[in-house]
């Protein structure tokens, strides 16, 4: 039997064993939230959005901008009235042209054309509007990137505080393994001397077999939040990290207001994204009325390829008003009011759930100072119960089960302290997440 219960003692504790035989690697707070904002990818993709919107603004450029176009055309034809235009491009009409059977049966006539063409709009409101909007996207973008980066900074913060309390577990269950070994080669001794049944050995071994199940998933523990941080650096998860620091209870408490921040970069973001709509809507709006745009061209016309001796030039201005297309303007009109009626609500809606948030994690706070300080109370009971339980037992006035007892009832208090000073802490971290501005 106790050759059963060593061999399955041995196959826990060989996953913890490899764990260990994996590189350890020191690592600071500080390196991790340096490395997440240099190389994270979450962080790179809203960099790549916010670059994404000001490409989009620069297109509205062409609102005011000259659009420029060169040509160069070449062409044969016989066609009477192409043939004719092409001479007259070129200048080298003749009198025999006018001849009726040349106009009507030409001779092949090769043309070159090279043409410069300018359109200049003067006078486009919906192209104004629309400008407006891309610029008020570009910094509502740049606001939810610099969000993006205090968001993966939070999740360091909650990731590095994990991976403390994940080596405070081992570090609770290897003190626990200590005390049930040595409970363990008294209670064989006790046994020994006639004090004690072969059941309450039996007992005493499968504690020691329960801590060391516990103490292997610690450890995997360690491995997985070493994983994420090591995902939210994109660096190789090859390596298990150790923090530099142990988890502490946070000296320093803040005041927090229950009011939602409104320069807080995605609570403005929001509201830039509901202007944006705004901005579309009148876009739309403007497309009832005309356009104004001036344009111009030079052009030179020759018979052989890249050569010129005929040129010309043409300058104008043209107002243009679409009257009726079919009333696809009215929809469009229609369809950007509901996006801009919609945006408000989202916005609304978005000011309403972070007023909420904010008031739970305030009550969360509170919790965690009381279970706080309850933990800490229980923890302190725990080890005195233990201590006096394991005297008594020693001079056979206690029994094995109460003795189990107290010891595991101290290892979940020590479990549940550390459990409520990392709950304390992230509770204030989060709290200053929500209302920082």
């Amino acid at each position: 039997m106790r050759k059963k219960i060593l061999y399955f003692v041995v196959l826990l504790l060989l996953p913890g064993k490899l764990v260990q035989a994996q590189e350890i690697k020191p690592v600071a707070k500080e390196e991790v939230l340096e490395k997440v904002v240099e190389h994270n990818r979450g962080i790179k993709i809203s960099q790549q959005e916010f670059l994404e919107s000001l490409a989009d603004y620069r297109q509205t450029n062409s609102v005011f901008l000259p659009n420029i176009t060169l040509s160069h055309t070449g062409y044969t034809t016989t066609n009477p009235l192409m043939a004719f235009g092409s001479k007259l491009n070129q200048e080298i009409i003749s009198q025999r042209d006018f001849d009726p059977n040349s106009l009507n049966n030409p001779e092949r006539v090769t043309n070159f054309a090279t043409k410069v063409a300018v359109e200049q709009p003067l006078l486009n409101l919906d192209g104004v509007y629309q400008r407006r909007a891309a610029k008020t996207k570009v910094k509502a973008t740049e606001l939810q990137a610099a969000r993006t980066i205090d968001y993966m900074l939070l999740e360091v913060e909650k990731a590095y505080m994990e991976l403390q309390l994940a080596y405070k577990a081992v570090d609770v269950l290897e003190k626990a393994r200590e005390t049930a070994l040595a409970n363990k080669k008294m209670a064989e001794n006790s046994f020994k001397q006639g004090y004690l049944q072969r059941s309450d050995v039996l007992a005493v071994e499968i504690r020691v077999s329960e801590i060391n199940n516990q103490l292997q998933y610690a450890r995997s523990n360690i491995s997985n939040v070493s994983d994420y941080i090591a995902f939210l650096m994109d660096e190789p998860d090859n390596v298990v990290l150790r923090p530099t620091d142990s988890l502490q209870l946070s000296s320093h408490p803040q005041q927090f207001s229950a009011e939602v921040p409104a320069q807080r970069a995605d609570i403005r973001a929001m509201e830039l994204a509901t202007e944006a709509h705004e901005d579309m809507l009148q876009a739309d709006k403007m497309t009832f009325l005309p356009r104004l745009n001036a344009f111009g061209s030079y052009e030179l016309y020759d018979n052989a390829l890249f050569t010129g001796d005929a040129n010309g030039y043409l300058v104008g201005m043209q107002l243009s008003w679409n009257v009726f297309d079919g009333a696809k303007r009215f929809g469009q009109v229609q369809k950007s009011k509901a996006a801009y009626e919609k945006a408000k609500l989202e916005y609304e809606q978005y000011v309403s759930q972070n007023e909420l948030e904010i008031s739970r994690a305030l009550r969360a706070l509170k919790d965690s100072e009381n279970k706080l300080n309850l933990t800490r109370l229980a923890q302190e009971q725990a080890k005195e119960s233990l201590r006096i339980r394991s005297k008594r037992f020693e001079q056979g006035l206690e029994k094995t089960t109460e003795l189990l007892l107290s010891e595991t009832q101290l290892s979940q208090k020590q479990m549940e302290y550390y459990q409520a000073v990392f709950e304390y802490n992230f509770a204030q971290v989060y709290l200053k997440f929500l209302t920082i501005e």
